[in-house]
């Protein structure tokens, strides 16, 4: 295979996703390498559309991305929102359902680390409002013009965490993951599959995406110290790691897999 060959089988040009929760740290790596590839992009995200704005400016000064402020838990909202991406690029050939609702104080906030009995349900039903129901209205929202089209990707972004428990002796005395973030994870496979069964016939392909954890600076020095050591590769995940990933289950370079999962985890689920 020449490099013509290579280039074009991972090319989108011409192309247009759209990535939920986009302007946020992996959803603007995401953005990035899609756009690098010939992508247009629009940015979903729950952020002010001045904060979104300076985002998308970071990404790329082509005019090949746009971003907008909205609530993914809001039919009407996400229904509007596609209309504006397909009236200004065209169409949808992809969706990556990234968003989340985590919230991001690191370790302070006692609520989300909180002994599972004692878990909020407010905080419950916010969170899988956001990244289990939120996934399924973006997917309802985009379906009817991918199946017009014949063709189409969606990407679900799901997480180690989705396939194996959490390690709570990681996150300190008396804190527990968020119990949220397993069953929206484990949801997440189960969306996948059940969509890619369905829309198979129509020639739109449905993975996810298994991400381990990835270094951020709200991260307490400790805890990425104890996870690294559960890593093979002795580390957490660099927010690039996961570009090529991605632009994979994006492009024809992933044309016969669907209903599967991708795990990019430095090794985490494989001891």
């Amino acid at each position: 295979m020449n490099k013509e060959k290579i280039f074009k089988l991972f090319s989108l040009k011409g192309k247009v996703a759209v990535i939920t929760g986009g302007a946020g740290m992996l959803g603007r790596e995401y953005a990035r390498i899609l756009s690098d590839a010939g992508a247009m992009v629009a940015l979903f995200d729950v952020l002010p559309q001045k904060e979104i704005n300076k985002r998308v400016k970071e990404i790329s000064s082509s005019g090949r991305v746009m971003g907008m402020t909205m609530d993914i838990t809001k039919e009407k909202q996400v229904k509007e929102a596609v209309k504006k991406v397909i009236k200004k690029f065209g169409a949808i050939d992809i969706l990556i359902n990234n968003a989340a609702a985590t919230d991001f104080s690191g370790f302070k906030n006692s609520e989300r680390f909180a002994p599972y009995e004692d878990f909020s349900l407010d905080v419950w039903e916010k969170e899988i409002g956001v990244g289990l129901t939120g996934a399924l209205i973006c997917s309802q929202a985009v379906i009817p013009f991918m199946k017009k089209a014949k063709s189409g990707v969606i990407v679900n972004i799901s997480s180690t965490h989705g396939i194996i428990a959490p390690d709570n002796r990681i996150y300190g005395d008396g804190k527990f993951k968020a119990i949220t973030y397993p069953v929206i994870k484990s949801g997440i496979l189960g969306l996948t599959r059940a969509l890619a069964s369905y829309l198979a016939p129509y020639n739109i392909r449905v993975n996810s995406l298994v991400p381990g954890g990835v270094k951020a600076g709200y991260l307490d020095e400790q805890f990425e110290k104890d996870y690294s050591s559960r890593t093979m590769l002795g580390r957490m995940a660099d927010k690039e790691d996961y570009a090529g990933a991605i632009l994979f289950l994006c492009s024809d370079a992933s044309s016969y897999m669907t209903g599967s999962s991708l795990i990019i985890d430095g090794g985490w689920t494989a001891w």
